[in-house]
């Protein structure tokens, strides 16, 4: 990433025209070929920006002789930025980003529940995680309190493709008479509506988490009792 900070103007021409008059700003020239103009303002959002795939061209005015960046992309639109001085030139190599890991992931959930399987109800027992089957594991394979066999599918948001993964485990899982019968259970931090209403056609109880409950955080809103 190449970081610079300058005094400049900046003109954009496509499918509009628009103009920034001189001031200091950030360029960011990313490694995907983006460029980016900020302010010290506005948090994350650039004033103008082009988006990869693109061309950096750097010339000298023929008048006053500051640097000219010419940024184009496929489609002809173009940044000019215009440089009345430089403050700031930096390059740095940040490598592969290993992406935003969120707290609160499915796996992280099902190791949590699997452990507190009495938040599906008193006498719920594991029997174990990622159950194995020909259609791909299933999250949490369980027993109720008479002992019968519960099929648990976690999700961080559960929609109706959650519902529908569930449903076809449950369907394999019911041929099985080691195991047979198997309800099912849809646990989630948060269940849309078509999602709830498709389960419980189907038979399916839905469960919502609560993540700090499982983490055994307390609640810190006040409380009269």
């Amino acid at each position: 990433m190449r970081l610079v900070i300058a005094r400049c103007s900046v003109d954009y021409a496509g499918r509009l025209t628009a103009h920034l008059p001189l001031a200091p700003r950030l360029i960011l020239v990313k490694a995907d070929q983006s460029v980016s103009i900020h302010a010290d303002d506005r948090a994350y959002k650039p004033l103008n920006w082009m988006s990869p795939p693109c061309t950096l061209k750097e010339s000298t005015e023929e008048e006053g002789g500051g640097a000219v960046w010419t940024v184009q992309n496929k489609a002809g639109e173009k940044l000019i930025i215009t440089m009345a001085e430089i403050l700031h030139d930096s390059s740095h190599e940040l490598g592969v980003d290993p992406g935003l890991i969120k707290d609160g992931v499915e796996a992280h959930l099902q190791e949590l529940l699997a452990d507190r399987m009495e938040t599906l109800g008193e006498g719920f027992s594991l029997v174990r995680r990622e159950y194995p089957t020909a259609i791909g594991p299933v999250d949490i394979l369980g027993r109720d309190a008479g002992g019968a066999t519960v099929a648990v599918e976690i999700k961080r948001r559960g929609e109706i493709d959650g519902v529908e993964q569930l449903t076809r485990y449950l369907e394999l899982l019911n041929r099985d008479p080691l195991l047979s019968p198997v309800s099912g259970v849809f646990a989630a931090q948060e269940i849309k509506p078509q999602a709830r209403t498709l389960a419980t056609d189907r038979g399916i109880r839905c469960v919502v988490l609560d993540y700090d409950a499982l983490r055994g955080v307390e609640d810190d809103k006040l409380r009269l009792f």
